[in-house]
């Protein structure tokens, strides 16, 4: 039974990982269920039976690459010791995973608006609100110390990651003139003064 699993783990990585492949080089259009098995050197019959359809192919993906880049940003927060140097390190640690990861921020990036993970919704969601408790819970309680503004949760993700997701789109889509590095310099201070109490 262990060896059985131990191939179902393999294929399922295979899979993933010929995917994030296909999407990188052929976009949307190219992101098939043909495309992939044939990258990834596995049956028709095994992505149906692991995934259900593209679309759970790519929601497992969209999972696979959030929760990537979350831990990275996570692992980067547990380091700092202050509201300004957590907000710098996640600023800078997503920067970085989308320069180190491009195909990766890439799916992510397009993907969330595409249609294909609407039927997974709730299931992205989920993984996602895991991996956002973690950071409120090092945010509570410098928010409430005082350290940080007092704003919904909703809000604070916006104001913390919405200027960082921007800077990766445009440099990802490759037509706007952003230099990833220099948005680092940049973008951890002024996010923070947006979040610090008035």
């Amino acid at each position: 039974m262990v060896a059985k699993q131990q191939r179902g783990e393999a294929t399922v990585d295979r899979l993933l990982t010929a995917a994030l492949e296909v999407y990188a080089t052929s976009g949307q259009p190219g992101f098939t269920v043909s495309t992939v098995t044939a990258a990834g050197g596995v049956s028709l019959g095994s992505l149906y039976h692991h995934f259900g359809s593209i679309e759970g192919l790519a929601a497992a993906l969209y999972t696979r690459c959030m929760e990537q880049l979350f831990d990275e940003m996570i692992a980067a927060l547990s380091r700092a010791r202050t509201a300004r140097t957590g907000v710098r390190a996640l600023v800078v640690a997503y920067l970085r995973f989308t320069r180190e990861h491009p195909d990766a921020a890439l799916f992510l990036h397009a993907s969330a608006y595409s249609g294909y993970l609407a039927a997974h919704a709730d299931r992205i969601r989920t993984a996602k609100a895991a991996k956002l408790a973690v950071i409120a819970e090092w945010m509570l309680p410098r928010i409430a110390a005082g350290e940080i503004a007092p704003v919904p949760a909703p809000v604070l993700e916006v104001l913390l990651m919405g200027p960082v997701a921007e800077a990766a789109h445009r440099w990802l889509a490759g037509t706007y003139d952003m230099d990833l590095a220099e948005a680092a310099r940049f973008l951890p201070d002024r996010i923070w003064c947006s979040l610090r109490p008035d």
